[in-house]
C-alpha cells in the first residue's frame, strides 16, 4: 500500500509487568491491598472487554442509525487505519520539505459510517533549480529528495521526484566544479590582470567580448523554470 502522505509506537505489553517496574506473580498480586486475585482480574478483564467492544458498536453506526455489521465494522477500522496512513505519509513529505512543500490534498472514500476517509494524498513540491546559483541548488535539491523519501513507504511518483532532484543536484555539483577550475586557471594564466584591465584590452583592439554561452547547468534551469519547476509527491492507498 502506498499512502502518499505513517507508524505509530508499538505499546509495550506484558502479562506479568505491574506499575512500578516489578515482576509479580499471581499470588504475590493477590496480597497487596485493594487488588483482586487471579480469578477476579481475569473475569474483571473479560467484562471490560466485552463492554468496550458494545461501546465500539454503539458508536459506530450507519447514518441512518442502524448498527454496523461484522463486515462492514471491519471495513471501518481498514478504512480508518489507510486514512491514518496516508496523513501520517503525507506530514512526513511536508515536514521534511519545509519551505519546498505545500498543502497536501487527499481523495476520500465514504465508510459505512456516513464519515469520509482519506484513501490517497498528494503534496506538491518545487523542484526546480536555482537559476544561477548551482550552491543554492545543492542545498534545495538535497532537501527535496529527504522530503521525497522521507515517509516509510515512498510511492513511485516520490522515487520519481527524488531521481529528477538527484540529476539536478549531480548537474550543480559539476557546475560547481567546473566555475572552481575556471577560477584557478585565469589566476594562473593572468594573476594580475582585472576584468577592468581585460574590458579596456578588448576596446582598444576593436573587439567586444561576446557574452558567455550558457552552461549546461544554466540551460537545464531555465527550462525547468519554464516549465514552473514543480511536481507532487503522491501516493495511492
Amino acid at each position: 500500500m502506498h499512502a502518499s502522505t505513517v507508524i505509530g509506537p508499538v505499546p509495550f505489553t506484558s502479562n506479568s509487568w505491574q506499575p512500578g517496574g516489578s515482576h509479580l506473580g499471581n499470588a504475590d498480586a493477590a496480597r497487596r491491598v485493594g487488588e483482586p486475585a487471579s480469578g477476579e482480574a481475569t473475569g474483571m478483564a473479560a467484562e471490560e472487554a466485552a463492554q468496550g467492544k458494545v461501546a465500539e458498536s454503539e458508536a459506530a453506526q450507519k447514518p441512518n442509525g442502524e448498527t454496523l455489521s461484522e463486515e462492514e465494522l471491519r471495513q471501518l477500522e481498514q478504512l480508518k487505519t489507510i486514512d491514518r496512513e496516508v496523513r501520517q505519509h503525507e506530514l512526513a513529505h511536508q515536514i521534511a520539505g519545509g519551505q519546498y512543500t505545500g498543502v497536501a490534498s487527499y481523495e476520500y472514500e465514504r465508510g459505512p459510517d456516513g464519515q469520509h476517509y482519506a484513501v490517497a494524498g498528494q503534496v506538491p513540491i518545487d523542484y526546480g533549480p536555482v537559476p544561477g546559483d548551482p550552491r543554492a541548488t545543492i542545498g534545495k535539491m538535497q532537501q527535496v529528495i529527504s522530503a521525497a523519501l522521507a515517509p516509510a513507504d515512498p510511492s513511485p511518483k516520490d522515487h520519481q521526484v527524488a531521481a529528477t532532484a538527484r540529476q539536478y543536484l549531480l548537474t550543480a555539483q559539476l557546475e560547481m566544479a567546473q566555475q572552481a577550475n575556471q577560477r584557478h586557471s585565469t589566476e594562473r594564466t593572468e594573476p594580475n590582470t582585472t576584468e577592468g584591465t581585460r574590458a579596456r584590452i578588448a576596446a582598444d583592439s576593436g573587439t567586444l567580448e561576446s557574452p558567455p554561452e550558457l552552461t549546461q547547468y544554466d540551460i537545464i534551469a531555465r527550462a525547468v523554470q519554464s516549465t514552473g519547476g514543480k511536481s507532487t509527491l503522491s501516493g495511492r492507498a
